[in-house]
């Protein structure tokens, strides 16, 4: 009896120390997708580095408690399944929000972002953002901007001079 505790307490301290390493957490009801769906849906999220599991919800419970995010306690009830990412913060929440605007079945049921309980406004908000890439490409291009109108002032100016130079 006691080796089977011992296991719970193993893995209550596992959902414990992934809800406390990942950058960001999302809570999903699954209810309704067929195994086909349910595939796919791993292989996108793996893709991107994202871990998939599917814990008891009374497990997942007690390590929300130990870590402190008291407030997903509600959201686990029926089906519940958890991506993790400790790589992007952005990527379980962009995949999954596309993956339920396809497939009806897929609810989004709440989440973590670095540490702090998010509201489903929150997880929204998050989805909708650039991946890592898009947003270093966005922050390379403001960077370059200033250096390319300094550069379009130059030729300017140097072209008006060779003008003036010709006339």
């Amino acid at each position: 009896m006691s080796n089977v505790i011992d296991t719970k307490k193993q893995v209550v301290q596992e959902i414990t120390e992934k809800f406390q390493s990942s950058q960001s957490s999302v809570l999903v009801n699954y209810r309704g997708l067929d195994v086909a769906e349910v595939t796919e849906l791993r292989k996108q999220l793996r893709e991107e580095n994202v871990e998939f599991k599917v814990y008891k919800n009374t497990m997942t419970r007690r390590a929300v408690e130990q870590a402190e995010l008291n407030e997903l306690s509600d959201t686990l009830v029926g089906p519940t399944a958890i991506a993790f990412s400790k790589d992007d913060v952005i990527a379980p929440a962009k995949i999954l929000s596309k993956f339920a605007k396809a497939h009806n079945a897929l609810e989004i049921k709440g989440g973590v972002i670095e540490g702090q309980v998010a509201t489903l406004k929150q997880l929204s908000e998050l989805a909708e953002l650039p991946n890592y890439d898009g947003l270093v490409s966005m922050l390379l291009s403001v960077l370059q901007a200033p250096i390319r109108n300094l550069a379009y002032a130059t030729k300017a100016i140097a072209e008006q001079k060779e003008e003036q130079q010709g006339a």
